[in-house]
């Protein structure tokens, strides 16, 4: 009798399914796959805004999903439309050019969490088709050895869904070199023009195209 209303009380995930759902459309069959979790959440006092992170093989890739910017239990924010903050952060991280693997995953998982730690504690919003510039020089890959220093963002192949608790967007990141950063900053390129010659898997092993 205990147990059963113990199960009852456990709250509905249904934002945090809806996400999984939208992901393993993409990728049938891996019910599985690489997930980093938050132990301590966030709202009892811990580090991390996010409450997880999974990592689905595409292969010569990895594809990265947070769970967190989103309600992913029952409704918590106050827009009608749109899920908590309307979004989750995703990636494809080429695996030729990775260092160690875990680190490297860990490491997506770092910056994803240093993101949304803007959102939820300064409002900060992110959307498609803009740029996160960083001002650092060293690549964000764990050894620092990429050119990449920053991102540039899409609507992920995921698209925009809706939850029980509202739409959300899946923002994609792009890791994008200084010199590419700055041509779009001083608009003589657009995010889209850039994505077409980068293309939208994040590539440690690649070269500026400006």
């Amino acid at each position: 009798m205990t147990e059963r209303k113990d199960q009852e009380e456990l709250p509905d995930p249904a934002g945090w399914d809806a996400i999984t759902a939208a992901f393993e459309k993409l990728y049938p069959g891996q019910e599985s796959p690489r997930h980093f979790g938050s132990l301590f959440p966030w709202r009892l006092g811990g580090p991390n805004p996010l409450q997880g992170v999974s990592a689905y093989d595409g292969g010569d890739c990895f594809h990265f999903v947070t769970y967190g910017l989103s309600d992913l239990y029952e409704k918590e924010g106050s827009d009608p439309e749109y899920s908590g903050y309307g979004l989750e952060f995703t990636l494809k991280l080429r695996k030729e050019g990775m260092g160690e693997e875990q680190q490297e995953l860990q490491c997506i998982v770092g910056i994803f969490n240093s993101l949304a730690r803007l959102t939820f504690e300064n409002g900060e919003q992110f959307f498609p088709n803009e740029y996160i510039y960083t001002g650092q020089k060293l690549g964000f890959d764990v050894n620092q050895r990429s050119r990449l220093t920053g991102f540039v963002t899409v609507l992920d192949e995921a698209g925009t869904i809706d939850t029980p608790n509202g739409k959300v967007d899946f923002v994609k990141l792009i890791g994008a070199t200084d010199a590419e950063l700055r041509a779009v900053m001083d608009k003589r390129l657009t995010v889209q023009e850039l994505v077409e010659r980068i293309g939208d898997v994040t590539d440690y092993t690649r070269s500026s195209v400006i």
